[in-house]
């Protein structure tokens, strides 16, 4: 069975999730956590690395015997000491534990005193109101739950992008070595870059005795078969992602590439422009009665409709019909158009490598210039640097940049917003900076006015730059903070604040409305990485996949920009 990353983290964060909830020793916790995130995010697979003979100890975080446990997961799917947890805790705990407001505490207390296990006997024992009684909870807390349970009802399973990408990648590279495969292309919700999605769409097309079937079903992660048939298979791997295969001719390609990239909006708007020229549109071409008059190719199948071919990032129906029409496509932001990050993360807080492996790392990519913004000092994380140590790094990094001269280290921090919204350094610090990114961690469930004015406060302070992870939001794991976006843009186009697009795939923050809202209300943005690694400086491909969606165009974002144009738009006092 192939073992990816999100593998080898997910073991590794199960680990800590029941080490948690037994209240094990908190830094062998912290440990598991490190080593999730750091095999999670390399931008390799770890099982490629070790059949290379790589030492996986020289990873940050990692170490011998993380190592050692790194390949018996890639061996088995498993480790022994999970398989133990196990037998002590109920699995299941830990998904519990993915709920808002549900700390290890919290799960423990609930098993403990009332054998709660799954979601089902939570909100049994909520509905019942067992809960509100016990030590640490209350009902307010009781209420919650219920709520929280609510929010999660009926949700449909979905992966997020950079989980359904690790998962296909495998499948894919399998697939491409049957020699008879004349062209595979993945299409659906995971080729539009939606930050989360249901199902993988791939579309095929074979030389004659192409036994493409054969090998799909036949994939060694494949749990179970739904369907085989000549022209259309389903299987769920392991991971409970559907992956479903068709294979089309090639002089309808195009065409089935339209329809199963979707979404299903953009297709019906579409296919009316098509009946209006009486014109059938279907999977399988563009139609005037019997005759197929396109379809090879997707240009040539809106270029039937007098459309100009779309991006597929672009298909949502939100507007980019009557765009085209009238000529108003927007020419999107490409990777190639990145020329620096603007939030990394170094060791010196929370990060996994050094300010000198982070600005190599950021050279080696070819960047004009990258930003270290480490944490500042009270909340975030417990090594956040106060103006001693801040001072002390820029002095560091102007050594360093007196030896790198390819690329500009920008000096930054990542400074918390405080509850009352003021800084969390003072002026007289913050202004020694190039810039600043300004974020919420704490206190993140407030009302919507006390929330969005704390964030508007923030604003008013002339040393604050961009507004960080704007929505606060973590995919499948947190929910947005409750603000008034709309208010929160027209003060930042005011007070000429950007926002940020942050690329890490559990956030993709701001999502993809907020970035149409930000183009019409004026507001400029900056796509980052939030990186923590050398591999997450890899992530700004989803963060301008993101930016796409939201039908921005380099223009539009300020790290598009040389540093001598940048900074001057940094000076706001």
């Amino acid at each position: 069975m192939p073992v990816n990353n999100n593998d080898i983290a997910e073991v590794f964060n199960k680990i800590a999730d029941l080490l948690e909830i037994k209240g094990d020793n908190p830094f062998r916790i912290r440990a598991y956590r490190d080593a999730a995130r750091t095999i999670g995010g390399l931008s390799k697979d770890a099982s490629d690395l070790t059949e290379e003979g790589k030492d996986l100890s020289e990873l940050p975080g990692i170490g011998k015997d993380l190592a050692g446990k790194v390949k018996t997961i890639i061996q088995t799917g498993t480790h022994p000491l999970l398989e133990d947890l196990k037998q002590e805790i109920p699995e299941e705990l830990s998904g519990l534990m993915k709920l808002q407001g549900m700390g290890p505490k919290k799960v423990a207390v609930l098993y403990k005193k009332l054998g709660v296990k799954t979601a089902e006997e939570l909100r049994k024992a909520a509905e019942e109101q067992k809960i509100r009684d016990l030590e640490g909870f209350g009902e307010t807390t009781e209420e919650n739950i219920i709520d929280e349970l609510e929010r999660h009802k009926g949700e449909q399973k979905r992966f997020k992008l950079s989980v359904a990408e690790q998962r296909v990648k495998s499948f894919l590279k399998y697939m491409k070595e049957e020699k008879k495969i004349k062209s595979i292309e993945i299409a659906g919700s995971f080729r539009r870059r939606k930050e989360t999605v249901g199902d993988i769409d791939i579309l095929v097309t074979c030389k004659r005795g192409c036994q493409v079937m054969d090998r799909f079903i036949d994939y060694e992660d494949v749990e179970k078969v739904i369907s085989k048939g000549e022209t259309r298979s389903s299987v769920i791997l392991k991971s409970g992602l559907q992956v479903d295969l068709r294979k089309v001719p090639q002089v309808a390609f195009g065409a089935a590439m339209h329809y199963f990239t979707g979404s299903k909006e953009h297709n019906i708007a579409v296919r009316k422009i098509a009946v209006k020229k009486n014109y059938k549109l279907n999977e399988y071409g563009v139609f005037r009665g019997d005759d197929r008059i396109a379809g090879k190719t997707e240009k040539e199948v809106y270029a039937k409709m007098d459309l100009p071919y779309f991006e597929p990032e672009l298909r949502e129906n939100r507007g980019e019909i009557k765009a085209a029409q009238k000529g108003n496509l927007p020419e999107l932001i490409t990777l190639e158009d990145i020329r620096g990050d603007l939030h990394v993360h170094t060791k010196a807080t929370d990060g996994h490598y050094s300010l000198e492996d982070m600005v190599k790392a950021a050279e080696n990519k070819g960047y004009e210039y990258v930003a270290v913004s480490d944490h500042s000092q009270k909340v975030t994380v417990a090594n956040g640097m106060d103006a001693k140590r801040l001072r002390k790094q820029m002095e560091k990094i102007d050594q360093l940049q007196d030896k790198s001269k390819k690329i500009k280290i920008l000096k930054s921090m990542e400074v918390d917003i405080l509850e009352d919204g003021s800084l969390d350094l003072a002026d007289e610090v913050l202004k020694e900076l190039d810039f600043t990114v300004c974020s919420v961690h704490y206190n993140l469930n407030l009302s919507r006015k006390k929330q969005t004015e704390r964030v508007i406060k923030a604003m008013d302070n002339p040393f604050m730059n961009i507004l960080g992870h704007p929505s606060g939001r973590l995919i499948h794991e947190r929910k947005p903070l409750d603000l008034d976006m709309e208010k929160i843009m027209e003060t930042a186009a005011e007070k000429k604040v950007f926002l940020e697009i942050n690329s890490h795939p559990d956030r993709l923050d701001l999502n993809d409305i907020h970035c149409k809202w930000a183009k019409e209300m004026g507001v400029k943005t900056a796509i980052t990485t939030d990186a923590h690694s050398i591999d997450d400086l890899d992530l700004m491909r989803f963060g301008v996949g993101q930016a796409r969606r939201g039908w921005l165009e380099p223009g539009d974002i300020i790290n598009t920009l040389s540093w001598k144009k940048l900074k001057k738009h940094f000076k706001r006092h």
